[in-house]
């Protein structure tokens, strides 16, 4: 699945933008100003009509199919939790929402299947930022488009309004794209700009292991071809670079 917004706007509180998104990656787009990021999910998910531009899911302008395949999260007065909500409150209503048991009990199992807190009479607000967006992500990836069909895309709105490290709710998308999600994150420009240069950084750290271990093929006294010894540190730590790298 593939969503592009071509020069989306909505008067003057949206300028023209265009992005994508698409399955199993997941994309940023930085956006500043209250309104903004919250425009942006609705007209990205389908909720709201831009003023000009366009939208298209899988190259078709189709806002149902949209709306059924990808859902917005926590986008500020629209699909954000009530801060008093507690954690086992949202999951039950969640599990509601996604026709699965919803009792008190079913949501401490849900919890405790997902290595969240087990405490789940915690209001979600007094979740770490990073904790409470990986349990949105998590329950709204349940929710289905159709029967027995969950939904494909997620997008997630402003997480770095909660404060925390911006590059652990950054990781936590990209291992929800790895499941097949197209995941878009649409977050303020200087959240953006940190993950932009921790990115760089560890491409430059990655480059730097490869290059050390391009060793060139020499030849043993009998004229045989002998394979460079790569030290074993060395090979774990660009196996640990990699893995920070998305995919």
């Amino acid at each position: 699945m593939r969503i592009e917004l071509s020069e989306v706007s909505k008067g003057e509180s949206l300028p023209s933008i265009s992005a994508a998104f698409s399955s199993g990656t997941a994309t940023r787009v930085a956006v500043e100003t209250e309104q903004r990021p919250t425009l942006l999910g609705l007209i990205a998910t389908g909720r709201m009509l831009p003023d000009s531009g366009s939208v298209t899911i899988d190259g078709a302008s189709d806002r149902r199919l949209l709306r059924n395949a990808v859902a917005l999260v926590d986008a500020p007065g629209v699909s954000d939790p009530d801060p008093d909500v507690t954690l086992g409150g949202l999951i039950s209503e969640e599990l509601m929402f996604a026709g699965g048991n919803s009792t008190h009990v079913a949501a401490r199992m849900w919890a405790r299947n997902m290595h969240v807190r087990e405490d789940t009479n915690t209001p979600l607000a007094a979740l770490a930022p990073e904790e409470r967006v990986r349990v949105l992500l998590e329950l709204a990836a349940m929710r289905e488009q159709r029967r027995g069909k969950k939904v494909s895309g997620l997008v997630l709105v402003s997480p770095d309004r909660h404060g925390g490290d911006p590059e652990k709710w950054w990781r936590i998308a990209k291992l929800m794209a790895r499941r097949g999600l197209a995941i878009l994150v649409i977050t303020g420009r200087a959240a953006d700009r940190l993950l932009h240069e921790l990115d760089a950084s560890v491409s430059k750290n990655l480059q730097g292991v490869h290059d050390t271990t391009q060793v060139s093929r020499h030849k043993d006294a009998g004229g045989a071809s002998v394979e460079p010894q790569v030290d074993e540190g060395v090979r774990n730590t660009e196996s640990q670079a990699a893995t920070e790298t998305e995919q």
